[in-house]
C-alpha cells in the first residue's frame, strides 16, 4: 500500500498540477512532505514498538495511513493535500522500519536473502500496477480516487494483522529521546525547505540560507546528543559496525538515484513528449517489471556471488540507465524511456536484495528493531533529499534555460531549452549512482559471510572491529528463536 501510494502520485503529479495551477516547486511538497514526515517518525518507531509493541504499532500505523489517504481523497486544496500527505507519512514511517524488524526476527541472517526475494514477490506489484493504475484514474475518473483506493486495502490490511500476527515487545524499551526527536526531525525538516527556498528565492536569500544553516546546526545537536545518551532514540554507535555503516551509506545513493529519476521520468514524458498521464505510466512501470522479475532470483545469486558484486553490478546498470536518458529527446520512441527503466529496474533489485541482507548481517536479534530505525530513516532520508535535489535542480535549470532566452522564440526553441534542463537535473541523478559505484568496491563479502551460509557456524567478529561493539552478532545468527520471535 505504501510503495502503490508512491508510484501512483508520480504518474499523477502534473494532472495535480493544473487541478491546482502550481508548478514543479509546490508539486514537490507532495512527495517530499510525506518524505519528511517518515523521516521523522521513523527514529521514534523502534522505541515505539518495543514500548508498546509491534502489533500494535503496526495497526495503529495502518490506521493512520488509511485514515489519511481517505482524507486526501476529499482534500479541497494543495495546501490541505499536503497536510494529508504529512499525516500519513506518520503512518508510513512507522510501518517501513517495524515491519523490517519483525520479518528480520524470524529468520537467521543466512535467511535473510531468500526471505526479502519472497517479500518483494508483493511489494513488486505495486510500483509495476501503479503507475498504469495511476494514469488511468487521473485520465478516465478523478484524480481523487488515485488516493481512495488505498482505504480498502487498508481495511483488509488491519483485519488481516489483527486476527494473524503475533505480539511482540521489549521488556525494558528505555525512555522517550525527546531530544534526538526534535533535533533529528527538525534538521531534516528545515534543510528540506532551504532547498525548496533555495530554488524559488534564491540561494543567498534569507528565506533559503537561514532553514539551511539552522538545518545544520540541529544535524550537529542531533550527532552529539545520540552519542552521549545512553538510550538514543537512533544508536549511532552500530555505525562502528563496519557492514552496517557501509549499507547505510549505500543507501544514500541507491534511494536518492532512483526516487529523483521516478520523479522526473513522469514530468519529461508528459510535458515535453507528449504522453498522457497513462501512456506515462505505461513506460515508468518497466522500472518494476525489472525489479519484480529480478528479485526472485537475487536472493540466490546473493548465496553465490555475495553482496560486493551484486552492488558493483547493481549501481553499473542504475548508472547506465540514467545516462541512457540523457540520449532521449521530444522526437525519442518511448522505447528509448521503456528500456533505461527497464534496467534500471534490473539494477536496483541486485542492490536492494544485496543491502537488505548484507548490512544487518552482524547485527545481533535484540538490536534489530534499532538497527531498522537507523537503516529506514537513512532511506528515506536519502529519498526525500533525492526528490528535493531533481526538483530544486530541475526548476533553478528551467528558469535559467529560459531565461537566456530571446523575448520571442518558437515553441521548439522552448522545448529544447526545457529539455536541457532535464537533462541537467538527470545529471545530478547520474552522480548519485557513480558514488554509489564507488563505495560499492570498498564492501567485502567476509563481513557478509554470516548472511552467506547455508548453516550458522560460529563467525568471526574481529573483521568488524571486536566483540564489544553494541548490536553486534558474536555468532551468526545468535539468539535466534524462530518458535518465539516469529512475526507471523
Amino acid at each position: 500500500m505504501e510503495i502503490l501510494d508512491m508510484t501512483v502520485l508520480n504518474t499523477a503529479l502534473p494532472a495535480l498540477g493544473r487541478q491546482f495551477g502550481v508548478g514543479t516547486e509546490s508539486l514537490q511538497w507532495l512527495v517530499t512532505g510525506y518524505l519528511v514526515s517518515m523521516a521523522v517518525f521513523i527514529p521514534a518507531s523502534g522505541w515505539v514498538a518495543d514500548r508498546f509493541g509491534s502489533k500494535r504499532t503496526f495497526l495503529f500505523a495502518l490506521a493512520v495511513f488509511t485514515a489519511a489517504s481517505l482524507w486526501a481523497g476529499f482534500a479541497g486544496s494543495l495546501t490541505e493535500l499536503v497536510a494529508a500527505r504529512i499525516v500519513q507519512g506518520v503512518g508510513g514511517g512507522l510501518l517501513t522500519p517495524v515491519g523490517t524488524a519483525m520479518l528480520f526476527r524470524a529468520f537467521p541472517p543466512d535467511e535473510r536473502a531468500q526471505a526479502s526475494a519472497v517479500l518483494s514477490i508483493p511489494t513488486g506489484l505495486a510500483p509495476a500496477l501503479g503507475p498504469v493504475l495511476g494514469g488511468w484514474l487521473v485520465d478516465n475518473v478523478d484524480w481523487r480516487w488515485i488516493f481512495l483506493m488505498k482505504v480498502p486495502i487498508g481495511v483488509a490490511g488491519i483485519a488481516f494483522t489483527a486476527a494473524m500476527i503475533r505480539e511482540e515487545r521489549t521488556d525494558h524499551p528505555g525512555r522517550f529521546d525527546v531530544i534526538g526527536f526534535v533535533a533529528g526531525g527538525g534538521a531534516l525538516a528545515l534543510l528540506l525547505v532551504g532547498l525548496d527556498q533555495g530554488s524559488a528565492s534564491g540561494w543567498g536569500s534569507a528565506t533559503a540560507f537561514g532553514p539551511l544553516l539552522g538545518g545544520v546546526l540541529l544535524a550537529l545537536v542531533f550527532v552529539i546528543a545520540e552519542l552521549r545518551i545512553a538510550e538514543p532514540m537512533i544508536d549511532l554507535r552500530l555505525l562502528r559496525i563496519r557492514l552496517f555503516r557501509a549499507g547505510n551509506l549505500l543507501m544514500l545513493p541507491s534511494s536518492g538515484a532512483l526516487m529523483g529519476t521516478l520523479f522526473l521520468t513522469p514530468l519529461l514524458l508528459q510535458s515535453l513528449m507528449g504522453a498522457d498521464a497513462t501512456g506515462s505510466g505505461l513506460v515508468t512501470m518497466f522500472q518494476a517489471l525489472g525489479m519484480t522479475a529480478t528479485m526472485p532470483f537475487a536472493g540466490r545469486l546473493y548465496q553465490r556471488v555475495g553482496p560486493r558484486w551484486m552492488l558493483i553490478s547493481g549501481f553499473g546498470a542504475v548508472a547506465a540507465s540514467i545516462a541512457a536518458l540523457l540520449a532521449v529527446d521530444v522526437s525519442s520512441s518511448l522505447w528509448a524511456v521503456r528500456i533505461p527503466m527497464l534496467t534500471m529496474g534490473i539494477g536496483m533489485a541486485l542492490t536492494v536484495i544485496a543491502l537488505q541482507a548484507a548490512t544487518f548481517a552482524q547485527v545481533a536479534p535484540e538490536a534489530m528493531t534499532r538497527a531498522s530505525s537507523v537503516f529506514a530513516t537513512t532511506r528515506q532520508v536519502a529519498a526525500a533529499a533525492g526528490v528535493a535535489l531533481v526538483a530544486t535542480i530541475l526548476t533553478l535549470r528551467t528558469e535559467q534555460r529560459l531565461d537566456g532566452l530571446a523575448p520571442v522564440v518558437t515553441d521548439a526553441v522552448r522545448q529544447d531549452a526545457m529539455l536541457s534542463a532535464f537533462r541537467d537535473t538527470f545529471v545530478a541523478a547520474l552522480v548519485l549512482a557513480v558514488l554509489g559505484l564507488l563505495v560499492a568496491l570498498r564492501v567485502r563479502d567476509s563481513d557478509a559471510a554470516a548472511s552467506m551460509r547455508s548453516t550458522n557456524p560460529v563467525a568471526e567478529t574481529a573483521e568488524v572491529g571486536g566483540p564489544e561493539q553494541p548490536g553486534m552478532a558474536r555468532r551468526a545468527g545468535e539468539g535466534h528463536q524462530p518458535d518465539t520471535r516469529a512475526g507471523l
